[in-house]
């Protein structure tokens, strides 16, 4: 499980079209589906149903004290030459701000999770074994991308089907609350 923020449909296609060439180009990577591209905020790892109850009202009550945020995504990279990512623009600040408040109102609901580093970006695809040169040509390929910028106007609480059988990850939605106005209601 996982918290993170979604990109509207439109940002996402935007950034689909810039693909085009780099999933032409490099078939065998193992491509994210569109509909799974998130900007995780806190990774939460395997959690017993039990832990998940207790979390809802707190994350619904952060998200309503909360402004959207207006983010972007913008260029890409990769990870060790494998994982193939874009990166976000925008209130970058915002986002660190709200990662750092979502994963201390998890804790203090008695969830553990690994601490992770943020480093905000969107997962695009991972390499096969031995085909690290897509990765770092199909980086190459959206280096300059620069999307258009929308809001952030929804918290999701994210369940996969990680260890469930073979074949791609999928994601669903377990929840999600929309931000509200900000603490002082502007």
């Amino acid at each position: 499980m996982f918290l993170a923020l979604a990109p509207p449909d439109d940002a996402k296609d935007e950034l689909a079209q810039a693909l085009r060439p780099a999933y032409g180009a490099h078939p065998r990577m193992r491509w994210n589906r569109i509909e799974d591209w998130h900007i995780t905020l806190a990774f939460l790892g395997e959690l017993p149903v039990a832990a998940v109850p207790p979390l809802m009202a707190p994350l619904a009550g952060l998200a309503a004290r909360r402004r959207p945020l207006r983010l972007a995504l913008h260029g890409g990279g990769h990870f060790d030459e494998r994982v193939l990512w874009t990166g976000i623009a925008g209130d970058l600040a915002g986002l660190h701000h709200l990662a750092t408040d979502v994963r201390a109102l998890v804790r203090e609901c008695g969830v553990s999770f690994p601490e992770r580093p943020l480093r905000p970006h969107l997962t695009l695809a991972r390499s096969r074994r031995g085909d690290q040169a897509a990765t770092v040509e199909a980086a190459a390929g959206i280096a300059a991308f620069s999307g258009r910028s929308w809001e952030a106007r929804r918290l999701h609480l994210v369940g996969s089907n990680v260890g469930r059988g073979p074949g791609p990850i999928h994601y669903r939605d377990i929840d999600a609350w929309d931000f509200g106005r900000g603490a002082d209601g502007t």
